[in-house]
């Protein structure tokens, strides 16, 4: 298993970059493109145990798979949400977005990745994986969080 984890602080209020964790579809593709559907299949009160149908496209390719929420906690100065799902039938992934309230107009973000092959030749993928793609996300979310 990998894991990659990056922060970076965001010139916006906390709630407004949360709208792209847990607001609409519409939001949540300004800053994760690649996702071309994001349908609820089981929604929890609570928010952990919900399960999500996505499909994700990387080049023609299509993946569907099923995304769970493993962690939720939406408070006004920390909101956690993490999710799991397993690409491909290839790797176990979690992702966790942490953010937490600096001041009224600045946010911390906090990303963490985990990968964990499921196959014996997936774990050479792996040894050449590097944090390029954690950091080009928390990017892309400072970039767009701030400029709207």
């Amino acid at each position: 298993m990998k894991s990659w984890s990056k922060d970076i602080d965001i010139y916006a209020p906390i709630q407004h970059v949360w709208s792209y964790l847990d607001g609409s579809f519409e939001n949540m593709q300004k800053i994760m493109p690649q996702v071309v559907e994001h349908t609820p299949v089981k929604i929890t009160e609570e928010g952990v145990g919900s399960i999500y149908r996505q499909k994700y496209k990387e080049g023609s390719r299509i993946e569907e798979y099923e995304v769970e929420t493993l962690e939720y906690v939406n408070e006004d100065d920390h909101k956690r949400l993490k999710i799991g799902f397993t690409l491909a039938k290839m790797f176990e992934i979690t992702a966790l977005y942490e953010l937490r309230k600096i001041n009224d107009h600045q946010t911390n973000f906090r990303y963490t990745v985990t990968n964990a092959p499921l196959k014996w030749y997936v774990k050479l993928f792996l040894l050449f994986a590097n944090d390029r793609v954690v950091v080009k996300f928390l990017e892309r979310v400072k970039h767009v969080a701030e400029s709207e």
